[in-house]
């Protein structure tokens, strides 16, 4: 089996490498090789050339603050909607299977149920109207795909949320943190884990083609996050200065962004585990193996 990666170089893509080996030869070119997601044309020469039988796209534009300056919003639309549009018109010409990673962002973040995938999407911000569309683009294409909707994704492998706590708690006394904004941390090695077992299924059987929300079980705001971020370090021998309960609450009205962000992020899983017969495991435990990777000398 041919597999063509987009987006090596990310957390996800990083994991993606390791996790898709088993199943078949995989090529995972840098942007310098036509991989570059904002030039459409240039991409879909590459992806037509590789012959891939799978098509894995990793590759987003994520910096959701900066893509509301309105000199970024192309950009942010052609990499997130349009390459993904291109991908899909390829892989239906070419009866390649297309997996593609979409996000919380593309709802509104109003209520506090988990959403299935058949919820309609409201984005508020220009980043989750761009993967909104990107997910229509597919679903509607006629391609055989697969579409991870995924939330809070972290890896060991460069910075994220809980490397930030950590550095923060050794320098301060006491950290403010959002508590009003609800999901599940996900690692990228779950995510990958997970692409790559729901590949061999689909690729013997094309109709579990479809959009599926991926996101480790349970839930918890960023400040539950933050205090077990912070005590699992302290039990494990980090010194900081911050004990887990001076981790301040505070409302997203107290942390200005440009774009907003859902405050509830909640995805319901039943479809996932249903058709695939998985068993997801709890945030606290990709949280815990990551801290454990990252605070071993």
């Amino acid at each position: 089996m041919k597999i063509l990666l987009l987006g090596k170089n990310g957390q996800l893509g990083w994991e993606l490498q390791r996790a898709l080996a088993p199943l078949g030869q995989v090529w995972a070119p840098g942007r310098e090789e036509r991989a570059d997601l904002s030039q459409i044309g240039d991409l879909t020469e590459l992806v037509y050339e590789s012959g891939a039988q799978v098509i894995v796209n990793a590759a987003a534009y994520t910096a959701v603050d900066r893509a509301e300056d309105p000199a970024e919003q192309e950009r942010c639309m052609d990499v997130n909607a349009g390459a993904p549009a291109a991908l899909a018109m390829v892989a239906r010409e070419t009866g390649a299977l297309l997996v593609h990673y979409s996000s919380d962002y593309v709802f509104d973040g109003s209520g506090h149920e988990p959403r299935d995938e058949e919820a309609r999407p409201g984005a508020e911000s220009i980043y989750g109207q761009s993967k909104a569309a990107g997910d229509f683009s597919i679903e509607t294409s006629g391609c055989a795909h697969l579409i991870l909707r995924t939330s809070w994704v972290y890896g060991a492998r460069g910075g994220n949320f809980a490397k930030t706590m950590l550095r923060l708690a050794q320098e301060r006394d006491e950290i403010k943190v959002v508590s009003d904004q609800v999901g599940a941390p996900t690692s990228a090695e779950l995510l990958a884990d997970l692409s790559a077992h729901m590949i061999r299924h689909t690729m013997a059987n094309p109709a579990l083609s479809g959009l599926y929300n991926a996101v480790a079980d349970g839930e918890t705001s960023w400040h539950g996050y933050a205090q077990h971020v912070i005590a699992t370090a302290r039990a494990r021998g980090l010194t900081v200065r911050v004990k887990p309960d001076a981790v301040r609450a505070i409302p997203s009205s107290e942390y200005a962004t440009a774009a907003a962000r859902p405050f509830n992020s909640r995805l319901s899983t039943e479809k996932i585990r249903r058709t695939f017969r998985l068993t997801l495991p709890h945030w606290t435990l990709g949280v815990n193996r990551m801290l454990d990777e990252i605070l071993t000398p």
